[in-house]
């Protein structure tokens, strides 16, 4: 079995619990789509990922909404915005909404190309808890 890669940045985190779940990353120098593989019946993840690359449209649109995200963060860090204002509840940012109807179905389908992977998180000191620039971590890969 292969070895882990080296730390790829991690250009955008779609879903966290207990750890990455969802995103886009660079895997073996290209960016990627990740997503965790759960076991419904346990209401778990397994530790085990889909991989599957993207295009650069996605990319940049995934990062414009995470950049909204961060923005939204900082206020509410700063006690400035409320949980209810988050943009993802809907009808908050416009530019969110919109960039979330363009995304919603690469989230949803993982496609047959898609390949399984490990990953091993390291973080990345930050002064911010989500930095503009995408999520303060990198992954490493150990593609199956």
């Amino acid at each position: 079995m292969s070895e882990y890669g080296p730390p790829e940045r991690v250009y955008v985190e779609n879903e966290w619990f207990d750890g990455p779940r969802a995103g886009i990353a660079d895997v073996q120098g290209a960016p990627h789509r990740f997503k965790a593989l759960y076991d419904d019946t346990e209401n778990q993840s397994l530790g085990t990922f889909f991989v599957w690359p993207v295009d650069e449209i996605t990319v940049e649109l995934e990062q414009e909404q995470w950049r909204i995200f961060a923005a939204w963060n900082v206020l509410y860090e700063a006690g400035e915005a409320t949980a209810e204002s988050h943009p993802a509840y809907g009808g908050k940012s416009a530019r969110w909404d919109e960039i979330e109807g363009l995304l919603k179905a690469s989230r949803a389908v993982v496609p047959q190309i898609a390949r399984r992977a490990l990953a091993k998180l390291s973080h990345i000191d930050a002064e911010v808890r989500y930095p503009a620039s995408g999520p303060a971590y990198t992954l490493s890969w150990r593609v199956l």
